[in-house]
């Protein structure tokens, strides 16, 4: 199983939705560059049907070093945080897709 990278996305972008290579791929990149803008900002990223991607802050915690067991401070950090939607969990699960409802991840 290959990695989907932006070069595929862009040239799925190229086959179904009929613009050129380089259409394809500089919309591809404005996209992605609208969603690690929002990101960054700490607004959550919503994709119907498949889920949302939003910043937590995370606290300083103690860790400890497995390979010595030496405690050391794990500084306060902000990570990305991606919930999947109903509708994706049904199709990597090969369920059929929920009706009604809400089709968003919360």
């Amino acid at each position: 199983m290959d990695t989907v990278t932006r070069a595929h996305l862009a040239e799925a972008i190229y086959a179904q939705v009929g613009l050129s290579r380089n259409e394809s791929a500089a919309l591809l990149e404005t996209v992605l560059e609208r969603m690690a803008t929002a990101l960054e900002a700490g607004e959550p990223v919503k994709i119907s049907a498949f889920g949302t991607f939003s910043v937590r802050q995370k606290g300083q915690r103690i860790g400890r070093n497995p390979k010595t067991g030496v405690e050391v401070p794990i500084l306060p950090r902000r990570v990305l945080a991606f919930r999947p939607s109903q509708v994706l969990k049904a199709r990597i699960n090969g369920q059929p897709l929920p009706r009604g409802g809400r089709d968003d991840a919360r």
